[in-house]
């Protein structure tokens, strides 16, 4: 199986846009659809409640044919069209789709930020984690969210092997980001949020990226969209994961990131499998 997850950061600018960069994520999505993939994950789909409109849905069948979606976007009391996951899997495929709420702090359950494909032997889930936003303000929230998105992947885990992804919204370790010195005290590298993941994979799993290609540096998931020059000097942080069930990483075949060029902010992240 190939599966790609990508943090899309609004779908309806990337199908409907017409900015420059909104053409840029076009052919990110033509690359991505290139692939083959059997599964794509997408967050921050900033959509409304009532999810994609009809013209969305004639794009994605245009642009996805092979495939059926499943979508969950943030409801009140959340904000609206913030956050949200969607995912496009092959027709043939047919898994049960869940919204778990993880009894996580308000209003962070209405989000969207989280669905679970279920299949005879796997589970593939995805996940958008908060942000602890400016001045760490969320950071207390983010940590009673990290234990909770834990435990909902160790229940996963206890019924079959999990396959999980998404924007994690950290960078695990210093080798994560260009500048790990500047950054201790900033959302997404605090150690707090660092421990968190730490702790996910302690709890049985595997981060599959560094599995496959160890400590190799200068790899990014993530580069700021306000700062230029940050995608042409890759001043990057790797911020998205696929993480695997350990007793199912050694079938891991790749995990890597797909180069979407000079466009700044997520980048697709690419799993293979053999499952």
């Amino acid at each position: 199986m190939i599966l790609i997850s990508w943090n899309i950061d609004s779908l309806n600018a990337a199908l409907t846009g017409t900015s420059s960069r909104a053409e840029v994520t076009r052919q990110v999505l033509v690359k991505i659809y290139e692939h083959k993939p059997d599964i794509i994950a997408l967050q921050e789909t900033k959509l409304r409640s009532t999810g994609p409109t009809k013209k969305h849905q004639e794009i994605l069948a245009k642009k996805f044919p092979e495939y059926e979606i499943v979508w969950r976007s943030a409801q009140e009391p959340a904000r609206k069209s913030y956050a949200g996951t969607m995912y496009l899997y092959k027709k043939e495929l047919k898994p049960l789709a869940t919204f778990p709420r993880i009894g996580a702090p308000e209003p962070m359950d209405d989000e969207g930020r989280i669905i679970t494909l279920e299949f005879p032997k796997y589970f593939v889930t995805q996940v958008y984690t908060p942000n602890s936003g400016s001045g760490l303000k969320r950071l207390s929230e983010r940590q009673s969210w990290d234990k909770k998105y834990c435990d909902y992947l160790k229940k996963l885990d206890q019924e079959k092997p999990v396959l999980a992804s998404g924007d994690y919204n950290c960078a695990h370790k210093e080798i994560d980001l260009k500048h790990p010195d500047n950054n201790h005290h900033s959302a997404g590298f605090t150690d707090e949020e660092r421990q968190g993941f730490t702790k996910l994979l302690e709890a049985g799993f595997v981060d599959t990226f560094r599995k496959i290609n160890g400590d190799i540096e200068g790899i990014y998931s993530w580069w700021a969209q306000r700062v230029k020059t940050a995608k042409q000097n890759n001043s990057g942080w790797r911020i998205d994961y696929w993480i695997t069930s350990e007793r199912i990483a050694d079938k891991v075949k790749r995990s890597e990131m797909i180069d979407t060029g000079l466009r700044a902010d997520h980048c697709p992240i690419l799993l293979e499998i053999d499952i």
